[in-house]
């Protein structure tokens, strides 16, 4: 079995609630949407056919205890799943960032499924799958990107009407890198007592001019 693999790095986690942990990235080539704010452009096509077993044992090369599989979107590749499965079979925290928009049960849910609600900036609100709202356990993430304040309004209207009781997982809010300063998304988040938690880059401002491999 083999999946279409853009790069596989190691470096430190930037995001979610790993932030400043040693990682092994897996990103995987593809995805099914285009959103405006985009930074990984360059794995929409580029790729190469790797083993799952070539997969694991790169990552294992590493000597540490978390791996993220990302994209693109992974889960258009049929063969993800069984990645996310052989993985977790050796021992490691598996993490997997999904766009929102298909079935996030097809990954096994001892994992960490990061999962984005897209805001109307990205302009694909429309592909966002609510149905993952019930599929969502403690172990995930739910992460909205915000360029403006439109976006936040969005997100914070969601929260009210999609989440009526306590979340079932954290909540995350990231500023757009490059766009919105992240101090501004601070002050809106403080000033309407949001209970959620703003989430910055942490490998964009530790390597400001590097694209790839980060």
């Amino acid at each position: 079995m083999s999946l279409v693999v853009n790069e596989i790095f190691y470096s430190i986690q930037g995001e979610s609630i790993e932030t400043g942990m040693p990682c092994v990235f897996v990103r995987l080539t593809g995805c099914n949407l285009r959103c405006a704010y985009c930074d990984t452009r360059y794995a929409y096509d580029e790729g190469s056919a790797t083993s799952i077993d070539e997969i694991v044992r790169q990552v294992l090369s590493y000597g540490v205890g978390l791996v993220e599989i990302t994209g693109g979107e992974p889960l258009i590749q049929e063969k993800t799943p069984a990645l996310a499965a052989k993985l977790l079979k050796t021992g490691l925290e598996v993490m997997v960032e999904t766009n929102g928009s298909m079935d996030i049960d097809l990954i096994d849910r001892r994992c960490i499924r990061v999962m984005d609600i897209k805001c109307p900036s990205s302009n694909e609100a429309s592909e966002n799958n609510l149905e993952n709202l019930d599929r969502l356990t403690e172990k995930d993430r739910l992460k909205f990107v915000i360029s403006d304040r439109n976006d936040y309004c969005f997100a914070k209207i969601f929260i009210r009407n999609k989440l009526k009781t306590a979340p079932v997982c954290p909540v995350l809010f990231s500023p757009v890198s490059g766009g919105l300063d992240p101090a501004v998304l601070a002050e809106w988040i403080l000033a309407d007592r949001l209970n959620v938690r703003l989430q910055v880059q942490l490998h964009r401002i530790l390597w400001p001019d590097k694209e790839r491999g980060v």
